[in-house]
């Protein structure tokens, strides 16, 4: 007879009956809890529930109901772990967490209250193997408290986006979520950190003819050329006698036109136009020169 043709009051009856020789607890051992069949795993785990409630923690026979009880239900862990299967984390890492999950699910279980262990369980499961995704994904450690808000930043934005048909403001989000817009602000950020892409690695479109992203990356910054044109000009302007530094000055540090340089210094708009063309050719021949 199997345990799928049979109640948990019979299991447990013919289980009392086996001989202490080979029982723990009053029950039988289970040499290969794995092998056991889906159904009769359910009726097995129904009547180990009963038990495991009566029996005081601490004890061996516990720690054996409780300990058959996980490996009767791992059937259930790689089931929840198999939905994952998109993930870069291996099956043995979701399994291995999954596993904590169940053992969680086992503890808080109450048989009386007549809901299914798969029912009570997968959430569980499923809830700490999400939680190891959140911990293990982010490729820049950031506190915990930053990580919970990206998700609540998240939802939150999602939630405005369709009711207002918009992206909302920082501060919408903080009102929304209750807290400062400081705290919205750090959370974005913090969002930055959860996924990086190496620079080595193709650009989406790559078809063999396209750069890494490092090349696409690469810019010409014009204010480097500026900043080393100033660097060079220094020297060179330094060398100037006073008064063509000082319409210089006038002229592209004031910003004063010909006419008011000339009214400043007593000479007439052609003459200060004279000395401006004659000093920026001198110095642009040392520029070129050097």
């Amino acid at each position: 007879m199997t345990l799928s043709t049979v109640s948990p009051s019979t299991t447990a009856d013919s289980a009392s009956a086996a001989p202490e020789g080979g029982a723990v607890g009053g029950f039988p051992r289970i040499e290969d809890p794995t092998a056991v069949g889906a159904v009769d795993a359910r009726a097995m785990s129904k009547v180990l529930f009963m038990r495991l409630r009566a029996l005081e923690e601490g004890t061996h026979e516990y720690q054996y109901v409780r300990n058959t009880l996980v490996e009767l239900n791992l059937p259930l862990v790689r089931y929840v772990a198999g939905r994952f299967r998109s993930r870069p984390e291996t099956t043995e890492e979701m399994v291995q967490t999954g596993t904590i999950g169940l053992i969680k699910a086992i503890d808080r279980f109450d048989p009386a209250r007549g809901v299914e262990f798969p029912t009570f369980a997968i959430p569980t499961i499923s809830g700490e193997i999400k939680r190891f995704f959140r911990d293990t994904s982010w490729s820049v450690h950031v506190p915990r408290r930053l990580q919970e808000l990206r998700l609540e930043l998240a939802r939150a934005r999602e939630a405005f986006t369709t009711e207002h048909d918009r992206e909302p403001t920082s501060a919408e989000l903080a009102e929304r979520l209750g807290v400062s817009v400081e705290e919205v602000d750090e959370g974005l950020i913090a969002s930055a950190a959860y996924s990086t892409v190496s620079l080595d690695a193709p650009a989406p479109d790559d078809e063999g003819s396209t750069p890494a992203l490092a090349g696409r990356a690469a810019f010409v910054e014009p204010g480097y050329a500026m900043t080393e044109n100033l660097v060079a000009l220094k020297p060179l302007i330094a060398a100037l006698g006073p008064r063509d530094r000082e319409i210089l000055t006038l002229r592209f540090g004031e910003e004063l036109t010909q006419s008011e340089i000339g009214e400043r210094l007593g000479i007439s708009q052609m003459h200060v136009s004279r000395l401006i063309s004659r000093t920026v050719a001198t110095l642009r021949t040392q520029l070129l020169a050097d």
